[in-house]
């Protein structure tokens, strides 16, 4: 069991880093391995992680690091891979555009997948993590449909075929989310909705809707708990199957990416 918080704000000049701290604080009853936060500032990802509780992993110096409106938060109970810091999340790769994921559940077929992405994918598995797979499926399917769709890509329905695509390849009980550089915050659920995963909103207190302008933040997070410290109205839980994409200009775009006689 582990927990797992996301946040898109409104406002480009405002910072999660705060936030994404007391969320994970108050997730600390899911995972005292290890902690880590990722956030995104202006196209440039910052990231803090390591083994250890939330208050000993992040002192002033880390957080004053951590900037940016957008952002990634993790605690860790090791169910799969070992104790190592180097498999605290969140997770990243650089291609494409930079990927982070946080993820709670397990794959039952992680070992099986790290093969096909080492083997007939070319993409290297550092760790004994499920996680890491989840994160390579991801970004090989992504970057695949980019390619292939060229100028022509419609990334949010690019974001929806690599959701499902990890949806039919990895099998067990996960919830987690993708922070997309740039791009977007996408939060899934498995199949069977085995793992949690809620969203929340509340209207910035500093930006204004106006000539379309987004002025909503959003938050995903393992339990309500976290939503509701925050200051967040609880919206609804992910349903199995679906994945809810918030992209860094505040458009929200939901599907159940499989149909449900697959589910």
């Amino acid at each position: 069991m582990c927990g797992i918080l996301g946040l898109l704000l409104a406002d480009e000049d405002d910072h999660v880093n705060q936030m994404l701290f007391d969320g994970l604080t108050v997730l600390q009853h899911r995972g005292q391995d290890a902690a880590g936060i990722v956030t995104s500032e202006r196209g440039r990802l910052h990231l803090r992680k390591n083994n250890g509780l939330v208050k000993d992993v992040f002192h002033t110096h880390h957080m004053m690091d951590l900037r940016g409106n957008v952002g990634l938060g993790h605690v860790r109970y090791p169910t799969a891979g070992s104790s190592s810091c180097a498999e605290a999340q969140p997770l990243y790769t650089n291609f494409p555009h930079g990927i982070c994921v946080a993820h709670n559940g397990n794959l039952t077929n992680a070992e099986e997948l790290a093969g096909h992405c080492r083997e007939n994918l070319g993409r290297h598995i550092n760790t004994d993590s499920d996680s890491e797979v989840l994160l390579n499926i991801f970004a090989d399917s992504l970057i695949k449909r980019e390619s292939k769709e060229g100028a022509d890509c419609d990334m949010v329905e690019t974001i929806f075929a690599a959701v499902e695509t990890v949806m039919k390849q990895c099998k067990g009980g996960y919830a987690g989310m993708y922070l997309i550089n740039g791009i977007a915050l996408v939060g899934f659920r498995d199949p069977h909705g085995i793992r949690p995963i809620v969203m929340g909103t509340r209207e910035s207190s500093k930006v204004k809707a106006s000539n379309g302008k987004n002025s909503t933040d959003y938050a995903f997070a393992s339990e309500s708990v976290a939503i509701d410290t925050l200051g967040f109205e609880l919206v609804r839980d992910l349903e199995p199957s679906e994945a809810i994409i918030v992209t860094f200009d505040g458009k929200v775009h939901t599907r159940r990416c499989l149909p449900a006689e697959q589910i």
